[in-house]
């Protein structure tokens, strides 16, 4: 991999999306905003759960997007407001250290859809940022509670616009840090650094070969559309949340199994050392474990595969990624394995749970004019199931953050 950073994207015509965060910041400040910012949400084509063992990821990041409409005001205050919460939430920026961090195993001090633009103004100043108070209107089309971050989707955007209105000069990797401290310390939710990354260096028709160790990032050209083929997001509309406690506690188990095999993270164990690391665990502990080293080294494998012999040929990769997210690391629901199941048996060539799980969505790499039939297939299990009807749609790579307008 290369440690260069990726050209800044390109900025894509205003949508409607846009559209929306300007009017909600022309209806809650009187003027229009100073300018607006957009960040993508991500899908995962391999590699879950790695990037806190220090491990590697291969996400893109997809068509949604969060906006932000920013203005700057007149004193030393910082006003949020959203087009999916009913009630702007308005604080002194001096303030903010008395908000974050949130402490481990509570709630945020203010309502978890705002701390995440309020924790990225905090841990900008945490980095020695400053600048006037301002006012920061979101609007959103990235689904919620998908698996398909729509929280780094806002973190990203929020710390886009305050990175240029503050003058703070970080690049995009510095800013990815940014999110990754407001998930960690505003919100309380134990992530690793994947979804910032993704939603800051996207680049259309590529995913993010990413070392979440070093950060060093590479973009590998994916070629779904070349090869005739359509990536399709089931997302089981069974809502997940990083902060509850079975992300915590799959957390717990890696670093548990990190010092028992005596390395500083589950990147440092090879497959070769799965059978001492039997040996010296329990049961559940070994399968956390082996979740993630060999998940490692399927994302390794992918982007040889990608690169190799193109995108129709990791469809198992993708398969086995999802038993062992479904049988060693045990975050699957049956809604996702439903999506999976239904979505190979109508001819996907591979298809695995995306994201922290849980609930969330799964992806299927199909053939571009097999999209009506699997998405009938998939909706059919759901119906069959008694599961209520999931959300079916392509998504294709996408640009990562940066200002609109």
């Amino acid at each position: 991999m290369t440690a260069s950073e990726p050209a800044p994207p390109t900025p894509t015509t205003p949508t409607a999306t846009d559209a929306d965060a300007a009017t909600l910041f022309a209806e809650l400040t009187g003027r229009e905003p100073d300018g607006v910012w957009s960040a993508p949400g991500r899908a995962n084509l391999i590699g879950e759960h790695t990037d806190y063992n220090e491990g590697f990821v291969l996400p893109f990041a997809i068509p949604f997007r969060t906006v932000a409409a920013v203005g700057v005001r007149d004193d030393a205050r910082i006003r949020v407001a959203s087009t999916f919460a009913e009630d702007a939430v308005e604080v002194a920026l001096d303030d903010l250290d008395d908000l974050f961090p949130t402490p481990a195993g509570t709630s945020p001090r203010v309502p978890e859809w705002a701390a995440y633009p309020l924790g990225v103004a905090w841990a900008l100043r945490q980095a020695g940022a400053s600048g006037p108070g301002v006012d920061i209107a979101i609007a959103s089309d990235v689904p919620v509670g998908a698996g398909l971050s729509s929280s780094a989707a806002i973190e990203g955007a929020a710390a886009s616009a305050l990175n240029d209105l503050w003058s703070a000069g970080l690049d995009r990797v510095a800013l990815a840090r940014i999110g990754r401290r407001a998930e960690n310390e505003a919100v309380g939710a134990p992530t690793g650094i994947m979804d910032q990354m993704a939603s800051m260096l996207g680049e259309p028709d590529a995913a993010i070969f990413l070392d979440c160790r070093t950060l060093d990032a590479a973009l590998v050209p994916v070629g779904v559309a070349e090869a005739g083929l359509a990536i399709l997001v089931m997302d089981t509309r069974v809502k997940h949340a990083h902060s509850t406690g079975g992300y915590r506690e799959r957390r717990a188990s890696c670093e548990k199994g990190a010092e028992i095999m005596g390395v500083p993270s589950l990147r440092d164990v090879s497959v070769d050392d799965l059978p001492r690391a039997a040996e010296l665990m329990d049961d559940v502990t070994f399968r956390r474990v082996r979740h993630i080293v060999t998940e490692n080294q399927r994302v390794l494998d992918t982007v040889r595969v990608l690169r190799e012999d193109g995108a129709r040929a990791i469809g198992d990769l993708l398969v086995a990624s999802h038993a062992s997210m479904r049988d060693d690391f045990e975050i699957s629901v049956p809604e996702l394995d439903t999506a999976v199941d239904a979505a190979l048996a109508a001819g996907a060539l591979g298809a695995r749970m995306t994201g922290g799980g849980f609930g969330g969505a799964a992806i299927a790499l199909i053939e571009q004019d097999a999209v009506k039939s699997v998405s009938d297939a998939v909706a059919a299990a759901f119906a069959a199931s008694g599961f209520e009807a999931p959300a079916v749609f392509t998504v294709t790579p996408a640009a990562g953050a940066h200002r609109d307008v």
